[in-house]
């Protein structure tokens, strides 16, 4: 890629707990919250807009490079997070995420909304006022059968 290009990818990135179990809590939530923040700021080019979040999944707003390759930095997101939960905040294996993810970009007029809503997670969800569109994750699950 070239030296001087202007990209704007903006990400609103989602995924969840293993089984929906409700482990963002408390110290877990803002800890968690402040390691992928950490890490996505430590990565050359992303700008980390915020995080939010409810007790069994989490939402980013970043802005990437091109030159990330999402799928890869997504799962690697996923597995640091949950290993640093697991062996340097509770010292037991509390946090798995669940296969899938979420992603979704959009254009910068639209950063304002999409940070309210990731910011407002759980009266979004308490009032049962989501936005499917950055709800969705598939899993293997929901994968159809192939040759189907």
């Amino acid at each position: 890629m070239a030296k001087r290009a202007y990209s704007e990818v903006n990400l609103h990135i989602v995924w969840r707990v293993k089984e929906n179990f409700p482990v963002l809590k408390d110290e877990i939530e803002s800890q968690l919250h402040r390691f992928l923040r950490g890490r996505a700021v430590h990565e050359d080019g992303v700008f980390w807009h915020d995080s939010g979040g409810t007790d069994d999944h989490v939402h980013l707003v970043v802005t990437i490079p091109p030159t990330i390759q999402i799928s890869e930095w997504i799962g690697q997101l996923k597995g640091a997070s949950s290993h640093f939960i697991n062996h340097e905040i509770v010292n037991r294996k509390l946090l798995e995420w669940q296969a899938g993810y979420g992603v979704v970009s959009f254009g910068s007029k639209d950063l304002g909304w999409v940070l309210d809503y990731v910011r407002s997670q759980r009266s979004h969800h308490a009032m049962g006022r989501i936005h499917d569109r950055l709800e969705r994750i598939e899993t293997e699950d929901d994968k159809p059968p192939e040759g189907g």
